[in-house]
């Protein structure tokens, strides 16, 4: 039972084209670009809020004891 030929794949292209159409599966392409896009400009704006972070001042939190002029 080795891979699947060419036959076999055009078959179930077929198969799916009958079932789903075409219209049906250009929109679930769609989506699915869509989707993939989105996650891509989603990931770019996490690194770039991690990078905006880590060139951010480092402010420590605490109580002033007593105020100073240097």
């Amino acid at each position: 039972m080795g891979s699947f030929s060419i036959w076999h794949w055009l078959i179930v292209l077929a198969i799916v084209l009958v079932i789903f159409g075409t219209k049906k599966l250009r929109d679930m392409g769609g989506d699915l670009g869509g989707a993939v896009k989105n996650f891509k400009e989603a990931m770019r704006e996490g690194e770039a809020g991690r990078v905006e972070e880590q060139n951010a001042p480092h402010i420590l939190e605490g109580e002033v004891k007593e105020k100073t002029k240097v």
